[in-house]
């Protein structure tokens, strides 16, 4: 059977993270994928926190570009528009996230090209969209962060605001812009109609504390910096040291919490009125947490999750990417893919791929991620192109 994109031509003009990552799902599921890049460096990513010998092929590339052709084209010169044109002919989606306004320069935006394909899904993506103010202004996951209002949540009271360590906007910008595409592609499947996506790194990072704006716009309520306590100011959901690491704790419900207090031997401390509700706990949290904090020193994490699992509260380790690696639970997953590596088949690299699982015709790789420019000249030729054009292409820098 098909794969859900199977015959679905994507041009991908994006770099970085959120909008290849995006592509890069659809490919996943059978879309055919020609990235446009640069002729000198091609996507920035290609050489970003690279730290090994690869050049042009750094770790996050390789995690953003799987099931992708690499076709490199100057956009800057007349002869690479015009071989866009070709291509765009033959496509379903363009994909691009360069400042808003950048592509209709270059001759290449949606009101050109969908004259020349005229059920064409184009989607943009940005850091605030094609309307607005803020409409053209550069964008990182750091400053979306801070600007979104996710930062006025995240960090301590005594040290202030912390940015996430990972990549919050772009990786959840990128889910977000492939639903939106494949939205677009049900449409058009069942109207004939293309369509034009505006994708914000903002609204997405909005979307992602939707629960948090519900409160505030409703109920005035705020948040702020919590440390690692809970949103619901229950002390008994949290963040705890045991005696050789930390462990995180949500007991929330009533019988949760009388559990936990079974399990740390404190069970008498809720007859008392400062123990005894959630609201009275959430009025005495400093006294409610600090007990806890002190049972939960005396034993081990092991100890701990044992314990705490056989009782039925909720609770986790806090470990690090190195220890969730060594889980027996992705035995049984297929979140990460270990392939030849595209420098060297005799090594290997492993990548992550997809947050779901299908019975069948499910997220597959066919090809790792491609080498600068490696697919030009067979896209080229298909496009009718013959060796010498191709020739003369390559010597005046348009490929």
């Amino acid at each position: 059977m098909p794969q859900a994109f199977e015959g679905i031509r994507i041009i991908d003009f994006s770099q970085v993270l959120a909008a290849p990552f995006a592509v890069m799902q659809l490919a996943l599921l059978g879309a055919e994928v020609i990235k446009v890049e640069q002729p000198e460096g091609g996507d920035q990513t290609r050489g970003l926190m690279n730290f090994g010998e690869d050049l042009g092929l750094s770790p996050s590339f390789l995690g953003m570009n799987l099931n992708k052709q690499s076709l490199t084209l100057n956009l800057k010169a007349p002869e690479a528009v015009e071989i866009v044109k070709q291509l765009v002919a033959n496509a379903d989606v363009v994909v691009e996230n360069f400042k808003a306004g950048t592509m209709e320069r270059m001759g290449l935006g949606f009101d050109t090209l969908k004259t020349i394909k005229s059920d064409l899904i184009y989607c943009s993506v940005t850091g605030y969209g094609q309307t607005g103010p803020k409409a053209g202004e550069a964008a990182y996951d750091g400053a979306v962060q801070a600007a979104s209002g996710m930062m006025s949540q995240n960090g301590h009271a005594e040290t202030g605001p912390t940015r996430a360590g990972y990549m919050p906007v772009d990786m959840s910008t990128a889910l977000n812009t492939a639903f939106s595409i494949a939205a677009s592609l049900h449409r058009k499947a069942k109207t004939g109609l293309g369509q034009r996506i505006d994708v914000a790194m903002m609204d997405t990072a909005i979307v992602m504390q939707a629960s948090q704006y519900s409160n505030y716009l409703n109920q005035g309520n705020l948040v702020g910096l919590r440390g690692n306590s809970s949103p619901t100011q229950q002390p008994t959901a949290n963040v705890f040291a045991t005696s050789d690491s930390y462990i995180q704790i949500t007991a929330l419900r009533q019988q949760q919490v009388e559990r936990l207090f079974e399990a740390i031997g404190e069970t008498e401390k809720l007859t008392l009125e400062a123990f005894a509700t959630p609201e009275s706990r959430i009025k005495n949290g400093e006294i409610v947490g600090e007990l806890v904090a002190a049972a939960i020193k005396t034993e081990t994490t092991t100890y701990w999750l044992d314990k705490l699992a056989a009782l039925g509260i909720p609770a986790a380790e806090i470990r690090g990417l190195p220890e969730v690696m060594e889980d027996p639970q992705f035995e049984n997953r297929e979140v990460f893919e270990t392939l030849p590596h595209p420098a060297d088949p005799t090594r290997e690299f492993t990548v992550v791929k997809a947050g779901y699982m299908l019975d069948s015709d499910g997220p597959a790789v066919r090809n790792t991620p491609p080498l600068l420019g490696q697919n030009t000249q067979e896209i080229l030729e298909s496009l009718g192109f013959d060796a010498e054009k191709i020739k003369g292409l390559k010597q005046n820098g348009v490929c």
